[in-house]
């Protein structure tokens, strides 16, 4: 009966100090990967704002509005850029005739 209640005994730091502080050590050596990672993803900010809800809507407005201002200004330019090239095909022969018409209907309605 001895011997079973020494094996389920938890280790004493006597019996053992070498291998708890190696136990130790790498357990720290752990904690501090997982603090480290927590600080690169800066994992406070993520839970400052989402804890916040005036921060959370500000940053989603901003958000919002950066996206739909960068959405038109977007599609300005492309059409934009599509329209001087199409321009140019104005003197082709099939091609030519058809973005004509595009341009005077253009024209009269603008």
């Amino acid at each position: 009966m001895g011997d079973l209640n020494s094996q389920t005994k938890p280790h004493e730091i006597d019996e053992h100090p070498f291998e708890l502080r190696h136990e130790v050590k790498r357990l720290n050596s752990r904690l501090d990967k997982i603090a480290e990672s927590l600080e690169k993803s800066e994992f406070k900010d993520i839970l400052d704002n989402y804890s916040d809800p005036k921060k959370r809507i500000i940053t989603n407005l901003m958000a919002g509005i950066s996206r739909g201002l960068g959405l038109s200004l977007g599609t300005f330019v492309v059409l934009g850029l599509l329209g001087y090239i199409l321009s140019l095909f104005l003197d082709i022969p099939v091609i030519g005739e058809y973005l004509g018409e595009i341009k005077k209907y253009i024209d009269a309605n603008s």
